[in-house]
């Protein structure tokens, strides 16, 4: 056995009768696989160096690029009952088209002439502002009256006071010569009483002149007491003035009095006006919204409320409606970490739930039933769910995507830069984001390092 000798046994000896020797001829490794597993290896060991397209993939789903064309609710502007339905769900509507009437509830809005009362109303208050106003005009062209009557009083009490001082010149004069009398009386009187001591003049002479001294003494104390009565006239008529100012400051201060209050009252019942009219205006828009319209044309997806009679609330919502056109995009979420490496117009490749397709995200020429797009909107403010949200619109230089439904669901891959396939692999493998620079860039960067430093002087 051990081929010591130049005598065998190998034709003497079935070694397939010993159970030893046939597993020993099973565990023999042929060439051929080895061979086969050797290629298979550096195969492996090539295809590593081949270049893989780094890029971040993110599930999304069909939205609008522009908030109107999303799909909105359609609300009760004012509380009511449904009364009737004039769409079914998937019935196609214009913009102002009838949806939903709704009747009143509140009670103070159930009386059905109340647009036809409450513009009575409005007419009554703008007759009474028309009053108002023809009462200030009276009141104005009163105290106008008033004014005139108080300077023609004035001018009159001065002309009396004037009168009053020539009065007084006149009676001042006419005493003078009164007094004058008297003394020339009284000077007769002694002549005379001495003559007729001395038996020159008769008795009766010396009365006369007696007389006459007594009668132009009561002619000066006449004349003093009518001066003195003129000169008190003069007082009152100067005492008289002022009073007369004043009395009429009080009627024309009540006649302002008047004439303000006829001003407020005329500014109330304009402010009542208003009011009312603005109430009218109020009855007439909330009779609009009894019919709940389509705010834009578009298919009727939902009927939130559904039951005749239902009660429906201010703000709540009664229908959904899908705008019948639209731009489509792809709303996605990504994470912080990922975030810088976005730009505005990267291409992206995306699939489409329903439609099928073959994705290879490390070769994207190699995909097969995958759309193109374009980055369009990236928020500057992380999301509740702690992503970052993105919007992507379709590349007009490439094929148009199919007819989507707004909600089906899309899975998105954003293509970044150009690296090896050890590369992807062991960054995969320690969780490293992908690259920020690309290759130009780090071969950029790394010339910048290089470069000799200037010596500082």
């Amino acid at each position: 056995m051990l081929n010591i000798t130049e005598n065998t046994i190998n034709n003497f000896v079935n070694m397939d009768e010993f159970k030893a020797f046939r597993l020993l001829r099973k565990t023999r490794i042929k060439r051929l696989p080895l061979i086969l597993i050797t290629l298979f290896l550096m195969a492996i060991f090539l295809c590593l160096f081949l270049p893989w397209t780094q890029n971040v993939n993110a599930k999304g789903y069909v939205t609008t690029i522009l908030p109107e064309q999303r799909p909105q609710a359609i609300q009760a502007i004012i509380p009511g009952r449904l009364e009737k339905w004039y769409v079914r769900e998937g019935d196609f509507v214009e913009q102002g088209d009838t949806i939903v009437f709704l009747s009143e509830i509140k009670s103070e809005y159930f009386d059905p002439n109340l647009i036809a009362r409450t513009a009575e109303q409005v007419e009554a208050k703008s007759q009474s502002i028309e009053s108002y106003a023809q009462k200030v005009t009276a009141l104005e062209n009163q105290y106008v009256a008033l004014e005139k009557s108080l300077e023609l009083k004035r001018e009159q009490i001065k002309n009396k006071i004037q009168q009053a001082r020539n009065k007084i010149a006149i009676d001042s004069t006419d005493l003078v010569a009164f007094e004058i009398n008297l003394k020339v009386a009284e000077n007769q009187l002694s002549r005379t009483k001495e003559l007729y001591d001395k038996g020159l003049k008769t008795l009766t002479e010396l009365q006369e002149k007696e007389l006459k001294k007594q009668e132009a003494s009561a002619k000066v104390t006449v004349q003093q007491n009518k001066l003195l009565n003129q000169r008190n006239e003069l007082l009152n008529l100067r005492i008289e003035l002022p009073a007369t100012e004043r009395e009429y400051a009080d009627k024309l201060a009540k006649s302002q009095s008047e004439q303000q209050s006829a001003v407020s009252a005329k500014l109330e019942s304009i402010a009542a006006t208003s009011k009312l009219q603005n109430q009218l205006s109020n009855y007439s828009e909330r009779q609009k919204f009894y019919y709940i319209t389509a705010p834009q044309s578009g298919y009727v997806t939902k009927a939130i409320k559904k039951g005749i009679g239902e009660t429906i609330k201010e703000g709540a919502d009664v229908a959904t409606i899908m705008p019948a056109r639209y731009d489509l995009a792809i709303e996605i979420y990504l994470k912080p970490q990922d975030l810088p490496l976005m730009k505005i117009d990267n291409p992206v490749q995306l699939r489409f739930d329903g439609w099928p397709a073959i994705v290879i995200s490390g070769w994207p020429a190699s995909s097969t039933g995958v759309f193109t797009g374009r980055i369009a909107i990236i928020d500057r403010f992380i999301s509740d769910n702690g992503y970052y949200r993105m919007l992507i619109s379709p590349d007009p230089t490439e094929r148009a995507w199919p007819d989507l439904r707004v909600g089906a669901g899309a899975r998105a891959f954003i293509l970044l830069n150009d690296v090896p396939i050890w590369y992807e692999i062991w960054r995969q493998l320690n969780g490293f984001p992908p690259d920020f620079y690309s290759k130009e860039q780090r071969e950029a960067t790394e010339l910048k390092r290089k470069a000799p430093l200037r010596s500082v002087k």
